[in-house]
C-alpha cells in the first residue's frame, strides 16, 4: 500500500487541488483510468457487503480503496499531460 502511496504523492506534485468535480477528462487513456475506477469502486462495495457477512482482515478494503484513489490521480495526472 505504501507504494499506491507514493505514486499518489509524485502525481499530486504536479497537480492543483480538484476544487470542483470535473468531467472525466485525457482522452482514451483517460477514460480507461475513470472506467478502471468504477470498477474499483464496485468492487469496494462489494468487499464491504462480504465483511458484514464474513470475517475479514481490513487491508483488502483499504488497498481497493486507496487503488481507486491513485486511479483518480492519475486521470487527473494523464489530463493534465495531454493538455
Amino acid at each position: 500500500m505504501t507504494e499506491l502511496e507514493k505514486l499518489i504523492d509524485r502525481c499530486q506534485k504536479e497537480l492543483r487541488a480538484a476544487q470542483v468535480v470535473r468531467a472525466p477528462g485525457g482522452g482514451r487513456v483517460g477514460a480507461f483510468l475513470h472506467q478502471a475506477r468504477t470498477v474499483c469502486r464496485r468492487a469496494e462495495r462489494e468487499i464491504l457487503r462480504l465483511s458484514r457477512a464474513e470475517p475479514l482482515s481490513e487491508w483488502p478494503l483499504r488497498y481497493v480503496n486507496r487503488l481507486s484513489d491513485l486511479l483518480f490521480v492519475l486521470s487527473r495526472w494523464v489530463a493534465r499531460r495531454l493538455g
